[in-house]
C-alpha cells in the first residue's frame, strides 16, 4: 500500500497521489470509512484512478457517490465507466442531468464540429440532484454545496472547511473556464460566483485544473475586473451585454464624422 498523500485533511488529490497529471484534477473525499469522488476525468483514465484508490487502501465498495461538478467532457467522460465499477451513483446538479443522461456531445463539448473534435460521451444517469446550500455527508463530514454558475450553468464548488474544491471558475495563473454559449456560460453570472468566492473567508481554493493556491483579495479582484470586461467586449458574442463601439458608430455616423486625414479631398 502506499502513504496517503492529502492536499487537505480529508481530501486526495488523485493526480498529486500519483505524482503523474492524467487529466482534470480528482479529489478523494474521506471520513471515517466512506468517500465520495469528486469528478473522474476522460474514460481513458478511469482505471488509473481507480488503481491509485486501491493503491491508497479505500475499499471500492465504499464509495458513497460521484460527484460531477460540472457536465464537460474532460470532467465526467469516464463517469459511466467509473460508476459501473464502483457499483455507486452519480450526483450532480440538476442542470447537468439532461446532458448527462442524453450524453449531449454539444453541451459538453464532445463534438467541436471547426475544430475536427469528436469524442464520444457515454450516456449516465444522474440519480441525485444537489443545489446551493446543500449539504453532502460523506462519515462524519460535511460538504457544502455552492453553484457558481459562469463556465457552465452546471457548475458546483464545494465547501470544506478552509478549502473550497472550486471547479473550473478560476485557476493559480488567474485565467477561468472556457466562456462559451454551447455549454452555458454566462458573464454575469461568472463574476458573481467569482465576487462570492472572493467574498468569502475560504482560505484555499483547489481547482479543477491545475495547483492550489490561496484566496487572495487582490488576485482575485484583478480576474474580477477583466471578467466584468467581457461585458463590453464583441469577442463574446451574444454573451456580451453591449459594445461601445457601435454607440459611438452611430455617433460618428450621425455627425458625418471621419478620423482626420481619412476622406476624400474636398
Amino acid at each position: 500500500m502506499l502513504k496517503r498523500k492529502p492536499i487537505y485533511p480529508g481530501i486526495i488529490e488523485l493526480n498529486f497521489q500519483a505524482g503523474e497529471v492524467f487529466g482534470c484534477n480528482v479529489y478523494l473525499v474521506y471520513n471515517l470509512d466512506e468517500w465520495i469522488l469528486i469528478d473522474i476525468g476522460y474514460e481513458e483514465t478511469v482505471e488509473d484512478f481507480i488503481e491509485i484508490i486501491r493503491q491508497i487502501d479505500f475499499p471500492l465498495s465504499r464509495c458513497k457517490t460521484l460527484v460531477a461538478t460540472h457536465a464537460d467532457v474532460d470532467h465526467i467522460q469516464g463517469l459511466a465507466k467509473a460508476k459501473q465499477i464502483l457499483k455507486t451513483t452519480a450526483t450532480g446538479h440538476p442542470n447537468a442531468v439532461r446532458p448527462l443522461r442524453e450524453g449531449d456531445t454539444l453541451v459538453t463539448l464532445a463534438e467541436i464540429a471547426a475544430q475536427n473534435l469528436k469524442m464520444t460521451m457515454p450516456p449516465v444517469q444522474i440519480e441525485n440532484e444537489i443545489n446551493d446550500g446543500d449539504v453532502l455527508r460523506v462519515g462524519n463530514l460535511e460538504v457544502e454545496v455552492w453553484h457558481t454558475p459562469g463556465h457552465t450553468d452546471s457548475q458546483l464548488a464545494f465547501r470544506i472547511g478552509d478549502m473550497l474544491l472550486s471547479g473550473d471558475n478560476i485557476y493559480r495563473d488567474g485565467c477561468i473556464g472556457a466562456i462559451d454559449a454551447h455549454h452555458g456560460s454566462d458573464i454575469k453570472a461568472f463574476v458573481k460566483s467569482l465576487e462570492r468566492i472572493r467574498d468569502s473567508d475560504v482560505k484555499w481554493l483547489a481547482p479543477s485544473h491545475g495547483p492550489m493556491f490561496a484566496n487572495n483579495k487582490d488576485f482575485m479582484n484583478r480576474t474580477i475586473d477583466r471578467v466584468r470586461g467581457y461585458l463590453k467586449m464583441a469577442d463574446f458574442g451574444t454573451l456580451a451585454e453591449s459594445w461601445p463601439l457601435m454607440d459611438q458608430w452611430d455617433d460618428e455616423v450621425a455627425e458625418g464624422r471621419l478620423p482626420e486625414g481619412l476622406g476624400a479631398p474636398d
